[in-house]
């Protein structure tokens, strides 16, 4: 498709969960829901279908691995699966490599950075994050912060080896100082939190997200919800648990009964916290061990939770992007969308299988 030809979008436009259009066109690779003149229709490419905002990720790793950084070959590949699956918009929760070179890409997803992870000493998986003391986390703090784009990634709890399960990473005085000083630098904060201990921490020291979540318990799911502290589950990685716990049972039996529980209650965790009333957003942890493109089956694992396929779909679509600052299909904004057969509202399982992918304004797929 040429840069300026006009893309026109036929069948159901799905701009927000109560608002279905009829058509979208796409001029200038910008949305807009006026026809365009005519001798702009001339070149115009008609795809017909059920269109939504382009999916987003929440919790992906482009430029990692299971072992650290990646070049940017394989950056690029991770990128251009997310986006064959309709992955438009990827928030980066935490990733070792520099990806600032695919803001040049226009054929590659947008990405939201957050910086590299920071973690305490040997209490992380090797060459992800800045490993580092207490007195040291402000500092590090402010560097993410401000390298990111507008988030920051701590590692809340980990195995401790001499306790032979999951502890907090960080003591409270720590962590309240660490989070107001991101706050300070106008960034979110998010952690990574398997267990139940650094939860209640956390939450009170004004943390925004929390990645993963299995700790929550009826003791802290009152408090995010009263605090408005959002959740990313990452089922599709929280199905590995009994793997991980067969691997390290040996080694560590106790972590290895907290992984199996905290994975036979997941759904469970789920369901709770979003009938509690905390915000619950689609992200996959693809770049560790995991493949890309994942974004559908991670939509599909909410719904077996319990969450509403409406809701479901909201988490990664229109209430995404509005809790991370990107407009949907708005008047006027680049229109990134994802075409299907199907409408996706009757079966999310329809994520699977996009008809097209457009990415400011060009039909990429």
């Amino acid at each position: 498709m040429k840069d300026s030809a006009v893309l026109h979008i036929t069948g159901r436009v799905l701009a927000g969960p109560e608002d279905v259009r009829d058509e979208l066109w796409a001029v200038d690779g910008r949305v807009t829901y006026e026809r365009p003149p005519g001798h702009r229709l001339r070149d115009a490419v008609t795809v017909h279908g059920w269109a939504l905002p382009g999916l987003v990720d929440a919790h992906c790793h482009v430029g990692l691995d299971a072992h650290g950084a990646v070049d940017e070959a394989t950056s690029e590949k991770q990128a251009l699966t997310d986006r064959e699956a309709g992955t438009l918009l990827i928030r980066d929760a935490g990733s070792a490599a520099d990806t600032r070179w695919v803001d040049e890409r226009e054929d590659l997803p947008r990405i939201i950075r957050a910086g590299r992870h920071i973690a305490r000493t040997r209490r992380y998986i090797r060459n992800y994050a800045h490993e580092i003391e207490p007195e040291d986390l402000v500092a590090y703090v402010r560097r993410e912060a401000r390298r990111g784009d507008g988030w920051v990634k701590l590692v809340g709890d980990w195995i401790d080896r001499d306790a032979g399960d999951l502890t907090a990473c960080w003591p409270r005085d720590a962590v309240r100082a660490a989070i107001a000083a991101a706050h300070e630098e106008g960034a979110r904060v998010t952690a990574h939190c398997f267990a139940e201990d650094s939860l209640r921490d956390l939450a009170e020291a004004g943390i925004d997200c929390v990645e993963h979540a299995t700790g929550l318990t009826e003791d802290t799911i009152p408090l995010f919800a009263e605090r408005g502290i959002a959740i990313v589950p990452t089922l599709v990685n929280i199905a590995t648990f009994p793997a991980l716990a067969d691997g390290g049972e040996k080694k560590f039996p106790r972590w290895a009964e907290h992984m199996r529980a905290l994975h036979e209650r997941r759904y469970d965790t789920v369901r709770a916290a979003y009938d509690a009333g905390i915000p619950v957003f689609v992200g996959t942890d693809a770049g560790g061990s995991l493949a890309h493109g994942l974004v559908a089956q991670e939509v599909a694992e909410l719904v077996r939770a319990g969450i509403p396929p409406l809701e479901a779909l909201s988490a990664t679509t229109w209430g995404a992007r509005e809790w991370l600052g990107r407009p949907a299909l708005a008047e006027g904004a680049s229109a990134d969308l994802v075409v299907y057969d199907t409408d996706p509202r009757a079966d999310v399982r329809v994520l699977a299988g996009p008809r097209r992918v457009v990415l400011r304004g060009r039909v990429v797929q």
